[in-house]
């Protein structure tokens, strides 16, 4: 058993390290947004009530994410949504899943609110940071 844990914990070491040291680029969740997002949600986030005819209704309103959750910012939660992990199999979803197209790229290693620390698309935390931004 102790030279499983050897094994798994040189094999994490390693992930880590690659992690580490692979090329860093700058991503930047604003023109992710503007690229992916925008077009429904508006340039400020607020929801374009043009696209809100063509879906047959409002897109949400991104600068109020944090007042809709007692001042804080769910930053895990709203990365769930943007790929489309927790509305996998919502028909009444009209927001694409944006995993496959945000996973492209580098990792980054991102804290968790309980301490876990995991790899996870710079991507993806990018255009959650920039909606943290966008908060009022």
């Amino acid at each position: 058993m102790t030279s499983r844990f050897v094994i798994a914990a040189g094999l994490l070491v390693t992930a880590a390290a690659i992690i580490a040291c692979a090329p860093q680029h700058q991503v930047s969740g604003r023109a992710l947004y503007m690229e992916y997002c925008a077009s429904c949600h508006g340039a400020d986030g607020r929801g374009d009530p043009e696209a809100a005819q063509a879906l047959g209704k409002m897109p949400a309103d991104l600068t109020r994410i944090s007042a809709r959750n007692g001042g804080t910012f769910p930053m895990v939660r709203v990365m769930s949504v943007i790929d489309g992990y927790t509305r996998r199999g919502d028909r009444s979803s009209v927001m694409p899943e944006l995993g496959p197209i945000l996973q492209e790229g580098p990792l980054v290693m991102l804290e968790l609110d309980d301490g876990t620390v995991t790899p996870t698309p710079a991507n993806l935390v990018a255009l959650a940071e920039y909606l943290r931004g966008l908060q009022r």
